[in-house]
């Protein structure tokens, strides 16, 4: 009879204290990979623009890409949300698989394009797209199922819906105060050409353009600016790294002859701060008139006819 009531007793006793060593396992996983996605979503909700950057260099068509890092930074707060509490881990564990796993298609089905390409969810990791990217994920993808193996199905609709809606909001807030930042700053008076002579910035129209030498997104970005009638608009070309190529990268991409190059990058990114290149300001009589992060279709050509940077 003892027997029988300890039995009895042990099947209400919850999964996860009656399996120590799986309920441990369960909550590795899950801290783990809450984390992967709530630093990947949190960095989209907060820098839309520097992630909308990222998403174009990965083929996601330009139009699209501000909304894309808006929606998919939502979607992986909300899933990192999740898989932190238990009651909506499973939810959370289904979600984010199926996240990992578009992804993965996605690149899979660009990869010859994004061969070797950066491609990650964080500005500061560096991930080039090959056979270990895949491992990286698949990876990732085993610690999102692993964290819905164990665990009560979920409950609590309107509640998760309710921390959907408080994300969302906070997105869109996000997206709201990101969309006026880039507005009125004032530029440094000069900056240095390569020779060390000042360049003045407090005159006129002065477009800049931030590339990275080795990067063929910056090349085919410059190519489309080298096309583009500036007027009587200044155009300086500032290397984000490698800058000892940046002569060579000026005539690739057709640009030599259309201004000095300035080395400058610290003192201009701190004023006008961005995430990944290619990357451009318009300056007009020494303030910021706009940023320009997209290199896609009709943009940056449509900003800068609008602001009457080109003609």
């Amino acid at each position: 009879m003892a027997h029988g009531i300890a039995v009895s007793r042990d099947v209400f006793v919850p999964f996860e204290k009656r399996n120590g060593w799986k309920s441990a396992a369960n909550w590795t996983a899950a801290l783990l990979i809450s984390a992967v996605f709530l630093l990947a979503g949190l960095w989209k909700i907060t820098d839309p623009a520097g992630a909308a950057a990222r998403l174009a260099q990965a083929k996601v068509p330009e139009a699209l890409s501000i909304p894309a890092a808006v929606v998919l930074g939502t979607l992986e707060t909300f899933t990192g949300i999740l898989l932190l509490v238990p009651r909506f881990r499973r939810w959370g564990s289904v979600i984010g698989t199926l996240l990992l796993l578009a992804f993965m298609i996605f690149i899979g089905a660009n990869y010859n394009e994004l061969r070797g390409a950066d491609c990650s969810c964080f500005p500061w990791v560096k991930r080039a797209v090959g056979p270990q990217f895949f491992i990286g994920d698949g990876i990732m993808m085993l610690l999102a199922i692993g964290a819905g193996i164990g665990v009560r199905p979920s409950r609590g609709l309107r509640s998760a819906s309710i921390v959907f809606a408080a994300v969302a909001v906070f997105a869109a807030a996000s997206y709201g105060h990101a969309s006026t930042r880039h507005t009125g700053t004032k530029a440094p008076a000069t900056i240095a050409a390569e020779d060390g002579s000042p360049i003045a910035l407090d005159k006129g129209k002065v477009f800049i353009f931030f590339f990275d030498p080795q990067c063929l997104h910056c090349r085919d970005a410059g190519q489309r600016l080298s096309a583009l009638n500036w007027g009587d608009t200044r155009f300086i070309g500032v290397p984000t790294q490698n800058p000892q190529f940046a002569t060579w990268f000026m005539g690739k991409a057709g640009l030599t002859g259309k201004g000095p190059i300035s080395r400058d990058l610290d003192l201009l990114k701190k004023t006008f701060p961005f995430d990944t290149p290619p990357a451009g300001v318009a300056l007009e009589n020494g303030y910021e008139k706009s940023m320009l992060l997209q290199f896609e279709g009709k943009e940056p050509a449509s900003t800068l006819e609008r602001l009457e940077f080109v003609r």
